[in-house]
């Protein structure tokens, strides 16, 4: 079980951040992605194994605004 933007989910099997992104439908070099309360750089999505007690924060970008 982990929590991810304070919602609980549970995980059929290990995954990596990468792997839960992409389940998910995020594009990876699109978000910032917060690992029991630590930004975490994005070359490590791919090695970062999520497991039981994670909590996790997912900031997607969004384009917008002017000038």
């Amino acid at each position: 079980m982990i929590t991810v933007n304070g919602e609980s989910r549970t995980l059929e099997k290990p995954v990596t951040v990468t792997e839960y992104l992409e389940a998910c439908n995020y594009v990876p070099v699109q978000v910032v992605v917060e690992l029991n309360e630590e930004i975490i750089k994005r070359e490590t999505y791919d090695t970062t194994v999520l497991k039981d007690g994670d909590v996790v924060e997912i900031l997607q970008f969004m384009g917008g605004g002017s000038c």
